[in-house]
């Protein structure tokens, strides 16, 4: 019978190899990170000429800071027990592939490093005050699994995820561009709150009762699995109708009514949760949501590009 790896051992699995440091990075949230940045830089397009540096920075910063993000919580879950070699999931590099804790914590805190390295160029062309929202936006990604009481384990982990990696990210990427924050960009914003917060509740759905278990108190916890589904349904559906009202109200352009095309996977995602009955199965269920947020901000996105074209 095979061993198997011992937590902290430096052995990898052979038939992985570069794949368990990619995956580290748990590859399928970076696009929360990504879809943001876009976003508020195509709502700037209407106002000024884009800074391709400016742009090229904050997608890299705000990729780094989440990559940081996800190898905290692999330690944090490996060191409070709540990874083991059975458990579902993107994660478990520590107790599935040998990567000894130290080396994941280290290389989240590097991560951390040059992303303030990127910051500074980014506060030098446009304005300091970005350095503590950017620090604070970092102490938060710690605090979500890391410290005495993780964010991640309360009803709030929704509400902090959605507004610094989805409102936050668009309104610094529409500043760094344009010196300014517009109502229109704030208004555009929120399906992306909504979105990237669905990400997370999808999340503890799916992570129901070993989060249960483990005494963690998340909102689908404090709402139950039934009513976690319905809340996640009601995100993707004030998503798609917050811009279908702002097309009506002429605030934005109607061609960003082609975020429609995005609604099959939204669809896609609550079926898989209310036919899921275990962690494994409702997995497809996860991605689809994460797809959601990525194919709905990616089609905002060329909704405005079009919009300023035409």
């Amino acid at each position: 019978m095979q061993t198997p790896l011992q937590p902290g051992s430096s052995a990898i699995k052979q038939d992985q190899g570069w794949q368990v440091w990619w995956q580290l990075t748990r590859p399928h949230t970076l696009t929360a990170a990504f879809a943001p940045v876009l976003l508020g830089t195509a709502l700037a397009m209407e106002l000024t000429d884009i800074h391709i540096m400016l742009f090229l920075a904050m997608l890299a910063a705000s990729l780094l800071i989440q990559a940081a993000t996800n190898m905290f919580n692999e330690y944090y879950d490996y060191k409070r027990g709540l990874d083991t070699e059975d458990s579902i999931g993107i994660g478990g590099a520590i107790v599935r592939n040998g990567i000894k804790p130290g080396t994941v914590l280290g290389l989240a805190l590097s991560l951390y490093g040059i992303s303030i390295l990127i910051g500074v160029y980014i506060c030098m062309n446009t304005s300091w005050w970005l350095a503590l929202i950017g620090l604070v936006s970092m102490l938060i990604g710690y605090l979500y699994t890391g410290g005495p009481w993780p964010i991640a384990y309360t009803p709030f982990g929704e509400i902090f995820a959605g507004f610094f990696m989805g409102l936050l990210i668009i309104l610094i990427s529409f500043y760094i561009q344009t010196g300014t924050v517009t109502t229109t960009s704030v208004l555009v914003s929120i399906p992306s709150f909504l979105l990237v917060g669905g990400i997370l509740l999808s999340n503890n759905i799916r992570d129901f009762d070993g989060d249960k278990e483990f005494g963690r108190k998340t909102l689908a916890i404090l709402v139950g699995r039934k009513n976690a589904i319905n809340l996640l349904a009601g995100i993707f559906l004030v998503s798609y109708i917050w811009i279908a009202v702002l097309i009506i109200a002429g605030v934005i352009s109607p061609w960003l009514s082609i975020v429609a095309l995005s609604l099959p996977k939204a669809i896609k995602a609550v079926k898989g949760f209310i036919e899921g009955t275990n962690p494994l199965q409702m997995m497809p269920a996860m991605a689809a949501t994460a797809q959601t947020n990525t194919i709905f901000g990616f089609l905002l996105s060329i909704g405005l590009i079009i919009g300023n074209l035409f």
